[in-house]
């Protein structure tokens, strides 16, 4: 039986959409896992098998093809746990299929079946977003950041457990916070000094507000750059640089 979820991988700043597509066939017991995965998605394997069975499913017992589609997009993170887990529930006939459609998800399994939070949040569910989904599926410590994004549905659950009794109806979805942004002193790009809208200007904003090194390079030697200096004070202060 062949069962898909919806996730997304991060490629840079962006996130690509990725099916999560699981195929239960005779023969003997097994996983192969497709689809240009990392060595953390390959050791998603025994974390999904334990996963299920200490949360009270039942394990494949079947060969189990996991194909990551597109098959030439290289996915990294172990953030695919989550699909493939609620995947081969659909597949082995523990979960509707129609519990899935248009549910996008994300997360790191622990072995007990715990939601662990992944990185990319963000840049995943713009993506999501951007897709039309019916509601994104996150681990608790991503919900407030992926709530971040306006008009989509945040879901999220302790455990694995506990998730597919919210998909089933059995058990209420928790509150997972507004989405919609605060009105009260918003931040312009424009607002900040010596800044206008070209990329070096938003790169320069984005290192500053994160804390993070920035190297610019340029044909224009002669050319005065402005970079943000902290010099121990909360805020950035800026400084040309010859």
């Amino acid at each position: 039986m062949l069962a898909r979820c919806l996730s997304a991988s991060l490629q840079g700043l962006e996130a690509r959409p990725v099916v999560v597509e699981v195929d239960l066939a005779p023969g003997l017991p097994g996983v192969q896992l497709v689809g240009l995965p990392d060595k953390a998605i390959q050791e998603s394997r025994e974390r999904v098998r334990s996963a299920l069975r200490n949360s009270g499913f039942r394990g494949p017992l079947v060969r189990v093809v996991i194909n990551l589609a597109p098959a030439d997009l290289r996915k990294d993170c172990p953030s695919f746990d989550l699909p493939i887990a609620l995947a081969l529930l659909v597949a082995s006939g523990q979960l509707a299929r129609p519990q899935l459609e248009g549910l996008w998800c994300a997360g790191e399994l622990g072995l007990d079946g715990s939601l662990r939070p992944c990185r990319g949040v963000i840049a995943l569910a713009a993506k999501a977003q951007q897709h039309k989904a019916q509601a994104l599926v996150v681990p608790p410590e991503n919900a407030q950041e992926a709530s971040l994004i306006e008009g989509l549905t945040i879901r999220t659950a302790a455990n694995l457990r506990t998730l597919v009794e919210q998909l089933k109806g059995e058990r209420p979805w928790p509150a997972t916070g507004s989405s919609t942004r605060s009105s009260t002193q918003p931040t312009k790009l424009a607002s900040w000094p010596c800044l206008d809208s070209s990329l070096a200007s938003r790169a320069l904003a984005l290192s500053a507000a994160g804390g993070h090194h920035l190297l610019l390079s340029s044909r224009l030697a002669r050319r005065r750059t402005l970079t943000p200096s902290w010099g121990g004070e909360p805020g950035p202060r800026w400084r040309a640089l010859p």
